[in-house]
């Protein structure tokens, strides 16, 4: 509860975000767009708030439009532009995975595999998600791991071992 009363977390913890109802191990889209919205449906959170969905998916098309999430190395970071405190109450951390990859206009021209989409109610726990998921994916043999999980747990699992070490 002490958390509660301190409007700016010490550090945000992704591997503690992350649920096994929020990985997606075999996404199945073939477009940026339709991976998107396959990334928004593993929200809990907004299961049963579909103005909450479209918003959240139009804000996230809007970023794309702008300038591509998709960071190079396989891995696309899907965010809103800003802060969406009238979506969610809480930092939300969704990971999904394409066998094949899928063309996403990344800076590097290739395929993207791995997905993590980043959603803050503040301006603070979205920058601070999408400076540490930056800085953990810098590491190769994080990058590895998450393509070769097997469950969501070890997904989880990587993350967290990733994060220990920072």
């Amino acid at each position: 509860m002490g958390r509660m009363s301190n409007p700016v977390p010490t550090a945000v913890i992704l591997h503690q975000l992350l649920s096994p109802g929020c990985i997606q191990l075999e996404l199945t889209s073939t477009t940026r767009e339709a991976v998107l919205e396959e990334l928004v449906a593993h929200i809990p959170q907004l299961a049963a708030r579909p103005e909450a969905r479209h918003k959240l998916l139009q804000a996230l098309l809007e970023r794309e439009h702008l300038h591509s999430t998709g960071i190079g190395d396989g891995i696309a970071l899907p965010h809103a532009r800003e802060a969406l405190a009238d979506v969610v109450d809480e930092p939300v951390l969704v990971f999904g995975r394409h066998a094949g990859g899928i063309a996403y206009n990344a800076v590097d021209g290739k395929p993207v595999r791995l997905f993590f989409l980043l959603l803050a109610p503040s301006i603070t726990q979205h920058l601070a998600m999408l400076a540490r998921i930056s800085r953990l994916l810098r590491n190769e043999a994080l990058r590895k791991a998450l393509l070769a999980a097997a469950t969501p747990a070890e997904v989880i699992a990587h993350l967290r071992d990733a994060e220990a070490r920072m």
